[in-house]
């Protein structure tokens, strides 16, 4: 049964990467088949429509199984080992099947042609993608990804208790990550309808999900979760982090 779980949450990791790295083509309009702006398109309530639903299946698939009370009930059907390696598995999914539907919506709401903005939103973009990967690393990438669970699991080792740590960007904003998504989103020479769209669905989003994902925390980690909430910004390094590194 623990080789079995390492298979599975070893194959949940391969589907996710990919599909990470698919997400970077697509919301950039690089490289890949089908991005947020190519394809066939549709009529404009049909695309609306449908790419909401994807947004949305998203959202509630991604929040209702990160919930505390939902693991709990969700591992008394599935093993507690693969339980976070499910979850990523079915996010992928639900991931591949937002980019395979989405209907582009082409109308443009802004276009930069001016050499010398183009480029900084370029690296912008990649900035992004580079303080979202890093912050999962600087947490813990394999616990996040359900890796460390199924190989503890199959080793017979516990899990550490949940540390509460402030590495590096967690200084300056509660949410780096998050924060990584919401630049990436953003910083677009072109900006269609389409885009516009799926980065202000998706950003309203983070924003709801932090909301519960600090609560989350707050039971985990009580009075030092608060006091972190109050010494540092949740998204802008707007007020100097005063959090101590662990």
């Amino acid at each position: 049964m623990s080789l079995l779980a390492v298979l599975y949450g070893t194959c949940a990791y391969v589907v996710f990467l990919p599909t990470f790295l698919y997400a970077i083509g697509f919301i950039g309009n690089l490289v890949v088949a089908k991005s947020i702006d190519s394809g066939a398109t549709t009529g404009l309530s049909e695309a609306i429509g449908v790419n909401l639903a994807l947004l949305g299946v998203f959202a509630v698939q991604h929040s209702v199984m990160a919930r505390p009370g939902f693991k709990r009930l969700w591992t008394r059907i599935v093993p507690p080992a693969i339980e976070r390696s499910t979850y990523v598995l079915l996010a992928s999914l639900v991931l591949i099947l937002l980019f395979w539907q989405w209907r582009p919506i082409p109308t443009p709401i802004w276009t930069v042609t001016d050499p010398r903005l183009v480029l900084p939103l370029q690296v912008m973009f990649w900035l992004g993608w580079l303080i979202l990967l890093s912050s999962t690393f600087l947490l813990n990438h394999f616990e996040l990804f359900g890796l460390q669970q199924v190989f503890a699991s199959a080793t017979k080792h516990n899990l550490p208790t949940p540390e509460f740590r402030t590495p590096l960007f967690y200084r300056y904003v509660r949410h780096p990550l998050y924060l990584g998504f919401l630049i990436s989103f953003w910083a677009t020479p072109v900006m269609s309808a389409g885009h516009l769209l799926f980065s202000a669905a998706a950003s309203a989003y983070i924003l709801v999900g932090i909301w519960f994902e600090e609560r989350d925390l707050v039971a985990v980690f009580g009075d030092r979760y608060r006091r972190y909430r109050e010494q540092v910004s949740m998204l802008l390094p707007l007020r100097p982090g005063r959090a101590r590194t662990r």
